[in-house]
């Protein structure tokens, strides 16, 4: 996959149908020539929208095929709803749903064996990055999924950098801090494979809104953004991609 500037929404447990009506006539009216738009909706909307000039995602999805695994969502029933992306690993996955590395790693396998693009999170705690293991925390995310999916299905991921901390709490990183981490993460890829490192968008997923957008896509290692309430609001949202359309 090609190094390419991304602006995912994901509205969590939000939204409705009124406002997945106003976000596919707002973008039916609006095209960008840098970059595609993802929108990540609660999966029982993703039927529903239709001609979209933006991505389609899905919030999560389950490892498994098929099978007796109520309330799970599998990625061919994504497909047939024409979800391209689907996230996994976000934090919320991790800390309320105990979503192991292993588990994570099982959902990237099979999101990339049935060619569906996975936005793959990582991200460490206030607490792992006030007690300097920060970039050890981080290396074993990427480490573990590495082993499950190999360098080359790295290739095949969007990888979105969450520092939770930075997440609803009031705090936020500054541009620098959110570069220094992304360029340790490409750093780290490019050990296993340089071309893969320079070709994997990163983007920065703490709390992006249209004010901060402008200076964090600014950086060189920042390939977009993963928002979170922001997308929630249209007009915001087109603000925020239309600082990665400047940015190109």
């Amino acid at each position: 996959m090609d190094r390419q500037m991304i602006v995912a929404g994901n509205w969590k447990l939000n939204g409705d149908r009124s406002l997945v009506q106003e976000f596919t006539d707002g973008f039916a009216n609006t095209s960008f020539t840098n970059f595609r738009p993802i929108l990540c909706l609660p999966n029982v909307y993703l039927a529903t929208v239709q001609n979209t000039n933006f991505g389609l995602g899905a919030q999560n999805l389950s490892e498994h095929l098929s099978g007796a695994f109520t309330g799970e969502t599998s990625v061919a029933m994504l497909k047939e709803v024409n979800a391209e992306y689907v996230i996994i690993g976000h934090s919320e996955r991790r800390e309320f749903f105990q979503e192991t590395n292993e588990v994570i790693a099982k959902k990237l396998k099979t999101a990339i064996d049935e060619c569906l693009t996975p936005i793959f999170c990582i991200g460490e705690s206030l607490e792992t990055r006030e007690s300097g293991s920060m970039y050890e925390f981080l290396a074993e995310q990427l480490t573990s999924a590495i082993e499950e999916i190999g360098i080359a299905g790295i290739n095949s991921c969007i990888i979105a950098y969450e520092p939770i901390w930075a997440i609803g709490t009031g705090l936020t990183a500054t541009p620098a801090q959110a570069q220094e981490v992304h360029a340790f993460i490409r750093k780290f890829l490019a050990e296993h494979d340089q071309d893969i490192a320079v070709n994997t968008s990163i983007l920065y997923g703490g709390s992006v809104n249209a004010k901060t957008a402008p200076a964090l896509f600014a950086e060189q290692d920042i390939d977009g953004g993963l928002v979170g309430g922001a997308s929630l609001n249209f007009k915001e949202f087109l603000e925020i991609c239309q600082a990665a359309e400047q940015r190109g």
